[in-house]
C-alpha cells in the first residue's frame, strides 16, 4: 500500500488505473519510476503535480545500469476490484522486476505515475499518483518490487 498519495491524484487514482485498463486513451500507461529522494520529505513531494516537478526538486531518478522505467499498458494492468464485502476498491499491478541492476545510485522510493500519452508525452505530462518507500542498494542482483495481496492502492 502507498506511503502517500500525491494531492493531485487523491480521489482519482483508481480512475487513472481504469483508464489505462480500458485503453482510454489508447496510448495511456501506468509508469513505475525508481528515485533517490535525497532527503526531500514526503510532505514536500505530495504537493507536486507532475513527474517533472518531482524531478526538479532534489529528487533524482536512478541511473543504474539495468534500470529502466516500467511502462504498464492495458495488457499489464490488473482490473480494478470492487470489494462490496469490505466496502473498498483495490487497484494493483504485477510484481515488477529489474534484472541485474548494477551498483551506483541508492534507491529510496518507487513512484507510480499516470501517463495519458506515452507517444507524445514528457515528464511534464506524467501525473505522480503514489509514492512507496523502497530502500535498495543495488549490487548487480535482480530487484523485485513485490506488490502483495493488498495491491498498490485501496480506496474506502
Amino acid at each position: 500500500m502507498a506511503d502517500f498519495v500525491f494531492n493531485i491524484a487523491k480521489g482519482r487514482l483508481a480512475a487513472y488505473f481504469d483508464r489505462v485498463d480500458g485503453n482510454d486513451p489508447a496510448n495511456s500507461a501506468i509508469v513505475v519510476v525508481a528515485i533517490n529522494a535525497n532527503g526531500v520529505t514526503d510532505a514536500t513531494m505530495r504537493d507536486l503535480d507532475t513527474l517533472s516537478d518531482v524531478l526538479a526538486t532534489a529528487v533524482n531518478e536512478v541511473t543504474n545500469s539495468g534500470y529502466a522505467r516500467k511502462v504498464l499498458t492495458d495488457a499489464d494492468i490488473v482490473a480494478t476490484t470492487v470489494d462490496d464485502t469490505n466496502d473498498r476498491v483495490q487497484v494493483t499491478i504485477p510484481d515488477q522486476t529489474w534484472t541485474a541492476v548494477a551498483a551506483g545510485d541508492a534507491w529510496t522510493d518507487l513512484l507510480i505515475c499516470y501517463d495519458g500519452d506515452t507517444t507524445a508525452g514528457t515528464d511534464a505530462n506524467i501525473v505522480p499518483l503514489a509514492c512507496y518507500d523502497f530502500p535498495i542498494t543495488p549490487d548487480g542482483s535482480d530487484i523485485v518490487a513485490g506488490v502483495g495481496a493488498n495491491g498498490v492502492y485501496q480506496a474506502s
